[in-house]
C-alpha cells in the first residue's frame, strides 16, 4: 500500500472553490498526455468548519504531460493570482497557437503580456516557444535586448517575430 498522497517529491496543489472536477476535465481535454489519478471525498467530519457536503470531491490527482498536480475543492476562501504560473514549453508556433487558443477559451477578455494568459478558472499559464530560452541567453546582448523588447510588447508570443528580432 502506497502511503504517500503523491508520487513526486513536490506536487503543485491547486485550490478550487468547488469546481475542481470541471477544471481537471478542461485541462485533460487540452493536454494530450494527461490522466486522472486518485480521488478523496469529504465525509461528515469537519462539516462545521468547511461547510462542504459529505460525498463531494475533496482532492483529485491529475497528470498533464507527466507533471502531477493535486486539485482541491476547498471552498471560496482563496483565489489564484499571477504570482504562480505554469510554463508550457512549445516546440513550434502551431503548438503555441494551440495552447494559447485552448487555454484562453472562456478566460478574461484581455490576456497578460509576455506569453502569459489566465484561463477561465483563474490559473496563469506562460505559453513559450523553447527557442526563446536560447535567444535570451545568447552572448549577443543587442539581440537579447531586441528579443526582450519583442517579448515585453507581446501578448501571445510569435516565433517569427522573435526570430526576426533576434536576427535569424
Amino acid at each position: 500500500m502506497e502511503k504517500r498522497i503523491s508520487t513526486q517529491k513536490i506536487t503543485p496543489n491547486l485550490w478550487f472553490t468547488l469546481n475542481a472536477e470541471e477544471a481537471i476535465n478542461y485541462y485533460l481535454s487540452i493536454f494530450k498526455n494527461s490522466k486522472k489519478g486518485r480521488s478523496t471525498y469529504y465525509g461528515e467530519e469537519g462539516f462545521e468548519i468547511h461547510k462542504i457536503p459529505a460525498g463531494t470531491l475533496m482532492t483529485q490527482e491529475f497528470y498533464l504531460e507527466g507533471q502531477e498536480f493535486l486539485a482541491l475543492n476547498g471552498g471560496p476562501y482563496f483565489q489564484f493570482n499571477e504570482a504562480i504560473s505554469f510554463v508550457v514549453n512549445c516546440d513550434s508556433q502551431e503548438e503555441v497557437d494551440y495552447y494559447w487558443d485552448k487555454l484562453t477559451q472562456g478566460g478574461p477578455a484581455e490576456s497578460q503580456i509576455c506569453g502569459w494568459l489566465k484561463d477561465k478558472f483563474g490559473v496563469s499559464w506562460q505559453i513559450v516557444p523553447v527557442e526563446l530560452s536560447a535567444m535570451l541567453t545568447s552572448d549577443d546582448k543587442e539581440a537579447v535586448a531586441r528579443v526582450t523588447k519583442e517579448v515585453l510588447s507581446s501578448k501571445k508570443l510569435d516565433l517569427n517575430k522573435l526570430r526576426a528580432a533576434f536576427g535569424k
